[in-house]
Order: C-alpha cells, then structure tokens, then sequence
C-alpha cells in the first residue's frame, strides 16, 4: 500500500459521493438568431441570484440591470398532464424564470481631471440581504456603486370613462336638425375625439371669444373659455357640462416591480472597481480595486474606510495587484481577497483598522522545473467564492478550480483542470489576449458542486466530494449534452487522493473535448448557481441559458 493510500485509510470515513447529475437545458432568454449579430451594449457582464432563489439579477454592457422572478412549474401543471408526461416524479423540478423588470443602472461618463472614459459596463452585481418587504441590489461599473431599491408598486389606469357615445336629443339645440338635413350648411362637430359631448348650443360663433379679452370678460362673468381637441374655442357654460365626468386615476390589482436609486457610493477608489461582496451584518459592504479594499455602510455613502490596502510607496515596486474579494459567508468580520500571484489573503478586521497583515495565506507552491514565461500570468485568480458553510473556497485561475480548506493553507484540497487542451496554446492565447479574460466559477448550495466556463460556450460541473468522478462538459446551447466527454470512472479522497484526482482530470483533458477548433471569441466568462436547487444560470454573449438537474 503507498503512503498516499495509507494516509486516506487513517481518514474518517467520508460520505459516498452523489451520482453525476443529468442536465437539461431549461430556457432561455435573449436567443440570438442564426447570422444575427449582436450588439457590444447587450453582451452580459453579471449575474447573481439572490439568497432565496427567487429572483434573479443580470447586468450588461450598456449598464442595464435585468430581473427575473421564479415560477414554480409544479403549481402550473396540472395533475393529469403531470401523470402524462414521460419523465419521471423526479425529474418534475424544474424551476423556470419570468422576465420581471429592468432599469438603467449607469450612464457612460467622462472623467474631466484624468481625461477618461469611464464606460456603463456593470461589472458586478449582488443582492442585498434585508429584512424589509423591498429588493436591494447592488450595482458597480469601473467607479461608481449605486444602490437600488426594487418594489412592487400597483398599477395605476385612467377609469370612469362613463360619457354617452352621444348627446341625448333633449341636449340638441335648436336649428342642429336643419343644419345636419342640409348638406350646404356646415355642421358642426358635437364630440371631440378622446372627450366628452359638447351641446352645439356652445359651439363656436362667429365673433365669439374671438380676442383675449372678450374671453377675460367671459370668465369673470362665471364662463369659461376652452380649446377643443381640433383647435376651436367652445364656450363653457356656468354650470357646466352635465354630461360632462372628469376620468379618474385609480389602482388596479396588477402589480409591477419599479426600481429607484437610493445611494450612490463614488469617489472612492482611483483604480478600476473589480469586486464588491455583501457582509452578512447587512450592514456593510466591502468593495475592492486593484490596490484597496474599502468598507461602507449602506445607510452612509459620504464616507468609506479603507481596510486594506497594498499600494507600495514607489509604485516600481508593485508586484501584485488585487483581483477579487469575498466576504465570510456567516462571519461578519472576516473577508478573502486574491491577488494576481495566485495567493489568497484572508483577514479578520478585528485585528486592526488597517489589515496589513493577513490572518491566513493560501497558496501552492509550484515547481521550478515547471516554471515558463505564462506561468504568472495563468496563476492569477480571477474569482474566489467561499461555501455556503464557510468551510472551504472555491477560486478560479485561467486554467484551474481549486478547493481549499480553510484550515489547511499549504496546498488545495483537489484541483480541477477545465481547459488544459489549451496549455501548448498558450502563446497564442497570449497574442490576442486571450489568456487574460476572467473566468467565474460558482459553487453550488450544498457545496458538492462546482461549475466554471470555458470557450465555444462551454462550461464544466465537477464534483468536489471524495470519490466524485463527476466532471461535465456542457454546451450553452439548447442541447447541452451533445459535446459530453466520457470520464473514466476512478474515485478518491478529498485530500490524500488529490494526485490521482489530478491525474484523471488530465486525462480526459488532454483531447480536445470539441473536437474541432475552438472560438475563442466565444467564451462563458459569467454563470450562478442556484442557492438552493441544482439549477445553473449561464451567460452566452447576450443570452441567458439555464440548465436544470
């Protein structure tokens, strides 16, 4: 027995890893056409769930955000097409979404003192956790955050339109029957379009209210002058109209979701905003750009703090920049952030105002004979999520996943290879710079689970838990499975099997999964996962497509 399996023997035993999961496309939003070319401002650049799974928040290029709300497919079925249906009760849970509403988040502007375009491109988006009835999201371009209070309001509808299609004969005046019996005399209209009925005793007559003041003279004497809706004057009697009911604006039972800015956190950060998470006080919240961490409160946006900071006092000395941060999913005084050296910084703010010093440093070593020029770069990570438990993080390289323990900085748990067909690319990649996009990843609820994109709109599941030879290749399209790659079935433990998980994983990797060239210009940089049900949301350009398990 080798070392390696004596130390999974010492283990405690692990839980059976699940079976793979069988995806379905579910729907989508957004379908482009074949040939249709798609416009720079509609290509999706976030995405997020909430914390329930109700709703569902997109934001684009042109700096729209988009909601969706859930529709439960088991209310609207019904029993008998339910029972005629040739899937099995399991598989009847999918969960579909509705096109709720949608608003203009951020506005291109111009940076006068710098002389910079600061485009509309949301570049993230989170949801507000509150205890109110109301949504709040969260919504960020390249400098300036802005929070938005989404609620339902009651549509409002003009009623009472109750006038007679026409005017009783007793409102006639007299001479109106002659006038309509001889076509030589011109007959004067007794509706206006869009109004009431007007008495042709009123109507217009020649020399009538023809000067200002003679219609000065008119409303002092208790009538009253008005333009109809063909241009002509009509006298309006002292006591009115008495057919005549002014509509009335009431509430209807239909409901819709209208969204209004509430505050607008700017002028805090000189370098380019890539991350903001939410703290589980629902209080505050952290964002982050390439040098800085700043902490806000919600309800204050005249000032934020400054809780990390990395900017080195010559700036020739800058090795890493910082690409993401993530709040402690349960501990509100704990948050991760990376850096573009592929290490992972986890600090507790209970230490120091300033957290120049991390509490925990994740990283692995890697080695010197495997060292090239694209090394560095391919390390940098692009996103970390931790488990809904708290207990591990998920982060996202060019090439890699990687688990880690929380307890554990020396080396990740497993490592999952998406893409590593593209290793002898790379200097291609590099010259149309490629290797530099930021892939997402996104683990799901239970944290058995975790998917991330890759390019020609594919994406990967693999399962985390030991034993799981689970690692999907799927397609955002409305047949997902049909470039699925066969992986050999071949089990381990979380840690002491890392290697031969790593090994299977090349395995399957070292073909080309497609197996035809790949698009490089399409590419699935953005999906969620949903909270509480096996349920991905994928972002294809400018379409959303979700898959269900």
């Amino acid at each position: 027995m080798s070392s390696g399996e004596a130390e999974v023997a010492g283990e405690p035993a692990a839980p059976a890893a699940p079976p793979p999961l069988e995806w379905k496309f579910g729907q989508v939003f957004g379908e482009r056409a074949a040939g249709e070319e798609v416009q720079d401002v509609d290509i999706i650049s976030a995405i997020e769930f909430d914390r329930s799974g109700e709703h569902l928040a997109t934001g684009d290029r042109g700096g729209r955000v988009v909601l969706f709300d859930r529709i439960d497919l088991r209310d609207a079925r019904g029993r008998r097409e339910m029972e005629a249906s040739d899937y099995p009760p399991a598989a009847h849970q999918q969960i579909d979404y509705r096109y709720s509403t949608e608003f203009q988040s951020h506005e291109p502007e111009f940076d006068y003192l710098k002389s910079l375009e600061i485009e509309e491109k949301i570049n993230k988006i989170r949801w507000v956790n509150s205890s109110q009835g109301a949504l709040y999201v969260l919504s960020t371009n390249d400098k300036t955050i802005k929070l938005w209070r989404v609620t339902e309001r009651r549509v409002k509808a003009v009623s009472q339109f109750n006038c007679p299609p026409r005017a009783p004969a007793d409102y006639l005046a007299p001479g109106a029957a002659d006038a309509a019996a001889d076509p030589a005399l011109p007959t004067p209209p007794t509706s206006v379009p869009g109004g009431p009925q007007i008495n042709p005793r009123y109507l217009p007559r020649p020399g009538s209210l023809s000067s200002a003041s003679a219609a000065a003279r008119a409303v002092a004497a208790g009538a009253g002058a008005v333009l109809n809706g063909v241009g002509m004057e009509v006298d309006f009697p002292p006591g009115g109209f008495p057919q005549l009911r002014l509509p009335a604006v009431v509430s209807t039972s239909e409901t819709t979701l209208v969204a209004r800015c509430r505050r607008v956190f700017a002028n805090a950060h000189a370098y380019h905003i890539n991350s903001i998470s939410c703290n589980s006080d629902r209080e505050t919240f952290i964002s982050a750009d390439d040098l800085r961490v700043n902490l806000w409160s919600l309800e204050n946006n005249a000032q934020s703090f400054n809780v990390v900071d990395i900017k080195p006092a010559n700036m020739e000395d800058l090795t890493e920049v910082i690409t993401c941060a993530e709040f402690h999913p349960s501990h509100c005084h704990s948050l991760a952030y990376s850096t573009s050296k592929g290490t992972i910084r986890l600090i507790d703010m209970r230490q120091s105002a300033l957290c120049d010093q991390h509490s925990k440093l994740f990283e692995e070593q890697e080695p010197p004979g495997n060292r090239s020029f694209f090394s560095e770069i391919i390390a940098s990570i692009s996103d970390v999520k931790f488990s809904n438990d708290g207990r591990y993080i998920f982060s996202r390289d060019y090439m890699t996943v990687k688990l880690w323990d929380i307890h554990m900085e020396a080396q990740p748990l497993g490592t999952f290879k998406v893409h590593e067909f593209l290793r002898p690319k790379l200097c291609d990649l590099y010259e149309n710079d490629c290797i530099f996009d930021k892939f997402e990843c996104t683990p799901s609820g239970d944290g058995l689970r975790c998917a991330s994109g890759s390019y020609s709109n594919l994406f990967r599941v693999f399962g985390v838990v030991p034993g799981s030879d689970e690692a999907s290749l799927l397609e955002s399209s409305k047949t997902p499975n049909r470039r699925m790659v066969q992986t050999p079935a071949k089990g381990g433990g979380r840690a002491g099997a890392r290697g031969r998980r790593d090994a299977r994983r090349e395995a399957v990797d070292a073909m080309d999964p497609n197996g035809m060239q790949h698009d490089f210009s399409s590419k699935l940089l953005h999906l969620a996962w949903h909270p509480k049900a096996n349920l991905i949301a994928c972002a294809a350009s400018n379409s959303l497509y979700m898959y269900y398990a």
